[in-house]
């Protein structure tokens, strides 16, 4: 059966995931989290992709971006393929697959679900039970985009941006977005477009996707997919 191919679309914004092979750690210490990030940053900026949102998770990781070619996440995802894994299997003497099959990607619909993945993503650790406040995780945006810290190569965003004009109150406004959690609807639409690699939006922006790629490209809200559930436990992130 064909591969489902991807759609990447210049200037889209996208969340992408990737997992560690049968959810196997991908990260093992500091060090590994710091190469990640240096080869996700140096990959951005060589293939100019626009990196707003990440978490690094133990064994796996969530981007926000928007690329200015519509090659360019492939190519960035291809980059960190090869220098990571190289990486790992040299520092840590092993070999074969570090991370399951194809990553997997959502084109994001700006105007009404960009700000929620920007949320979607830096609560992973908390969602996950290993912090209780975002701030409190080391691997992740979050810090950089509500605090303004250095460190990273985080892009705004426009509608990150016109959270306030001033950048101190945007920081402010910003960070009073997680003061609330997700609604169940927009969690569950986003991890359904992501888990099926399907753009998530309203009904405009799908016909807006498809009319530009030529083709039905699937829509998490048309008909919303089953999520397996085993032992209480969701398996979609």
């Amino acid at each position: 059966m064909p591969r489902k191919p991807r759609v990447y679309l210049s200037g889209v914004p996208c969340h992408v995931i990737q997992r560690g092979n049968d959810r196997q750690p991908c990260f093992y210490s500091e060090e590994d989290y710091l190469f990640y990030l240096e080869c996700l940053y140096d990959a951005c900026k060589r293939y100019k992709v626009s990196l707003h949102a990440y978490v690094l998770m133990t064994n796996h990781v969530h981007l926000l971006m928007t690329p200015k070619t519509a090659d360019g996440i492939s190519r960035v995802m291809q980059s960190i393929g090869r220098r990571y894994v190289q990486y790992v299997n040299i520092t840590y003497k092993r070999s074969g697959t570090l991370w399951e099959g194809r990553h997997k990607s959502s084109l994001v619909d700006a105007d009404n679900y960009l700000l929620s993945c920007y949320r979607y993503i830096e609560m992973n650790p908390v969602r996950a039970g290993m912090v209780d406040h975002p701030g409190d995780y080391k691997w992740s945006s979050y810090r950089a985009n509500a605090y303004s810290e250095k460190g990273g190569e985080i892009s705004p965003h426009e509608l990150y941006l016109n959270l306030s004009f001033d950048k101190v109150r945007r920081l402010e406004n910003y960070r009073q977005l997680f003061h609330a959690e997700l609604d169940k609807e927009t969690l569950h639409d986003i991890r359904c477009s992501i888990q099926f690699s399907m753009p998530v939006g309203d009904n405009r922006f799908v016909e807006q996707i498809e009319e530009v790629v030529g083709r039905n490209i699937g829509y998490a809200k048309r008909g919303r997919p089953m999520i397996k559930e085993e032992h209480g436990v969701y398996l979609v992130w």
